[in-house]
C-alpha cells in the first residue's frame, strides 16, 4: 500500500468519523418547551438567547443552524416537549404558531386578567398564578398595559415568564429615561401612587392633578382616602360602599390607614406614572365626580361640600 492510499484512507475514515460524530450529535434527546419564542436577530445572537433561557444549545449549533437556514421569529410551536438535537433545531427553521391576542386594559387587575387568560389559553388559574408569583413578589402592577399576541399551546410558566420579563423590561427603560436610573422599591412605589390616580382619574389631562392632589394630602397628614385603591384584586368593578369601608382591613383601607398601599391595586399605564413623578403644579385637596363623569377640584373642605351640592 503506497504512502498516497494511506494517507487517502486515512482522510476518509476521518471524514466518515465526523460525519458519525456530526449524526451521533444531532440524535442527543433533548427537552424543550412545546412553544417557544424566538427573538429576531443573527443566528448567534438566537443561541446565545436560547442558551441564557436554559436551552441545551451552544456554540457549535450555530453552524448546524447556518446549513438548515435562520429561525422564525417570533412565537414558534415546534409541537413536541422532547426530541432529539437535530429535530428541534429543524423545528426552529421551519414551525410557526397560532396566535390570539390577550389584552391588559389599565387599572385592570391581575385577579381577572389571569381569569381571562385561562379562559383564552387553556391553562389552570392556579398554575398561572404559581408562575406569576414565581417571576415576582408583587401581587399586581408589574404587567404593563398592552394587547399581547401569545400562542396557543404555550405554558403557564412560558406565558408569565415572557409578560414579566417584557413589561419590567420597559419598566427600566422609563425609569432611566426620567429618572436616571432604576431602583425597584423606590420605582415601584411610583407605581403604587399611579395605580390609585389610573382608578380615580377620568382621563390623561386629570392624571397629574389627581397625582398632585395625592402628594398634597400625604404633605399634610391626611388619610389619602381614596376609593380606588380598595378596588385591588376580585373588588375591580365593585363600587365601594361605606360597609366596605367599614369592613375592610387590609392596608389597601385608605380611609382607615394612612400613607399609601404597600403595592399596587391594578395595572399601570405610563400616563399614570409620569403624572405621580411630575405632577401638577396645583394645592388642591379635595375632588368630586360630576354627572359626565369628570371630577370638580378644590383645595378647601368648605369649597368641596359647594362641589357637592
Amino acid at each position: 500500500m503506497t504512502k498516497n492510499t494511506t494517507r487517502l484512507n486515512i482522510f476518509f475514515d476521518t471524514i466518515l468519523l465526523i460525519i458519525m460524530s456530526i449524526f451521533f450529535y444531532l440524535s442527543i434527546p433533548m427537552y424543550s418547551s412545546s412553544v417557544i419564542y424566538m427573538p429576531q436577530g443573527s443566528i448567534k445572537s438566537i443561541i446565545s438567547y436560547l442558551s441564557k433561557n436554559n436551552f441545551d444549545i451552544n456554540g457549535f449549533d450555530k453552524y448546524i443552524l447556518r446549513i438548515m437556514g435562520k429561525p422564525q421569529s417570533g412565537w414558534i410551536d415546534i409541537g413536541h416537549t422532547q426530541l432529539t438535537k437535530g429535530d428541534f433545531l429543524y423545528r426552529l427553521t421551519k414551525s410557526k404558531a397560532a396566535l390570539k391576542d390577550i389584552t391588559l386594559i389599565p387599572g385592570e387587575t391581575m385577579y381577572f386578567f389571569i381569569q381571562e387568560a385561562s379562559k383564552i389559553f387553556n391553562l389552570k388559574e392556579k398554575d398561572l398564578w404559581n408562575a406569576y408569583n414565581r417571576y415576582t413578589s408583587f401581587p399586581d402592577g408589574v404587567i404593563l398595559p398592552n394587547t399581547y399576541k401569545m400562542p396557543l399551546g404555550i405554558s403557564a410558566n412560558y406565558f408569565m415568564q415572557y409578560l414579566i420579563n417584557q413589561s419590567m423590561m420597559k419598566h427600566k427603560q422609563l425609569a432611566i429615561k426620567v429618572l436616571g436610573r432604576f431602583d425597584e422599591k423606590q420605582w415601584f412605589r411610583y407605581v403604587t401612587l399611579a395605580s390609585i390616580v389610573q382608578k380615580e382619574a377620568a382621563n390623561k389631562e386629570e392624571m397629574p392633578i389627581i397625582g398632585a392632589v395625592i402628594y398634597n394630602r400625604i404633605k399634610i397628614g391626611m388619610p389619602l382616602q381614596m376609593d380606588g385603591a380598595l378596588n385591588y384584586g376580585q373588588y375591580s368593578h365593585l363600587k365601594v360602599t361605606p360597609e366596605r369601608i367599614k369592613k375592610d382591613t387590609t392596608p389597601y383601607n385608605t380611609y382607615k390607614y394612612r400613607g399609601i398601599p404597600p403595592y399596587p391595586v391594578g395595572s399601570v399605564s405610563m400616563e399614570a406614572i409620569l403624572s405621580v413623578i411630575n405632577p401638577a403644579n396645583v394645592k388642591y385637596l379635595y375632588f368630586v365626580k360630576t354627572k359626565k363623569g369628570t371630577h370638580i377640584f378644590s383645595t378647601t373642605y368648605k369649597q368641596h361640600l359647594k362641589n357637592i351640592k
